[in-house]
């Protein structure tokens, strides 16, 4: 596999992993991240660049010899004002696309979420269901995002979107590392007794249906992923107390959670504190059903290797060696 694939959000949870496995593959692997820090990545001999996601210059020098690009770089946050989300998940999305089609890239794979069907949605939603922003400016983004890099796609340059579930595993500060830290503050509770579908996607399951995605070129393609199982909220916040012997977390209503989220939030605003945890996060934690990953079954061949049990051992493993 003599290609080199540049990786945008190479410090991040998606782009780190995808960087290890790309190297076990024999790829040659560049990085790009949006904020300096002192990572992983160098010891693994990567090439990593730094810099503002609309600097087409620097993207352009990014992307020099780039047969691939997987754009994971975003802001993920559950709230937050719209016009910063849209200069990083849309305007950087489109400037990162044109750098790497002047440089000759062929393939880009773009990291969307299945956020952009909204908070309230059919049963099985497949690509082709109806996508609802919900007045959340990271929904909203992750919509706009798909609608600009899609017009990228042609013969010369090949677009595919992943839309990843809720991606859990070593690294993931949604599903992992802020709850744990939250249940060891006891500070944690199931919203609505812990009903409705945690659409989980250990971290390797994702970056596989990444690489069947390079492999196979569905050009101009959507695919939901997910592990294809439907857990409850519940069931899997029992499962991750457990990795940290911790006894399953309580229970709360939503409104009683969004209205103790909301005053804290004031009170942290208040001392000119970062909000640790949004009240929109609540919303996020209420999703009802599960998404379809039937087409990246058919077209991709994609099957999820490591399901719950083996997903929480390893997670485990990580949080001990942390």
């Amino acid at each position: 596999m003599n290609q080199t694939i540049l990786i945008t959000g190479i410090n991040e949870c998606i782009g780190q992993r995808a960087a290890e496995l790309a190297i076990q593959r024999g790829m040659k692997v560049k990085g790009f991240q949006l904020t300096p820090d002192k990572n992983k990545q160098n010891q693994l001999g990567i090439d990593v660049i730094t810099g503002d996601i609309n600097d087409s210059a620097i993207l352009e020098k990014a992307c020099q010899g780039v047969d691939i690009v997987l754009h994971a770089a975003e802001i993920t946050k559950e709230g937050g004002k719209l016009k910063d989300f849209q200069k990083v998940n849309v305007d950087g999305t489109v400037t990162l696309a044109r750098a790497a089609k002047k440089a000759g890239a062929k393939t880009f794979i773009h990291m969307s979420s299945v956020l952009v069907y909204g908070f309230d949605y059919s049963n099985n939603i497949a690509e082709d269901g109806k996508l609802k922003g919900d007045n959340n400016p990271y929904c909203q983004t992750k919509i706009e995002a798909e609608d600009a890099i899609l017009k990228f796609n042609d013969p010369s340059f090949g677009v595919v979107i992943i839309r990843a579930g809720d991606v859990y595993g070593p690294g993931s500060i949604p599903w992992v590392v802020r709850p744990v830290t939250m249940m060891r503050q006891n500070m944690f509770a199931c919203v609505n007794d812990g009903k409705g579908v945690m659409n989980h996607v250990y971290i390797d399951n994702l970056v596989e249906a990444v690489f069947l995605a390079i492999e196979k070129q569905p050009y101009g393609e959507i695919f939901n992923i997910t592990d294809g199982s439907e857990t409850t909220w519940k069931e899997y916040f029992t499962r991750l107390a457990a990795t940290v012997n911790l006894a399953p977390p309580f229970s709360l209503p939503k409104d009683e959670i969004k209205l103790f989220l909301q005053l804290r939030h004031q009170g942290q605003k208040l001392f000119r504190k970062e909000a640790d945890i949004l009240p929109e996060s609540v919303d996020f934690m209420t999703r009802p059903y599960a998404y379809s990953i039937a087409k990246a079954k058919n077209l991709l061949n994609y099957q999820p290797k490591i399901n719950l049990d083996e997903g929480m051992q390893l997670t485990k493993q990580w949080l001990q060696q942390q």
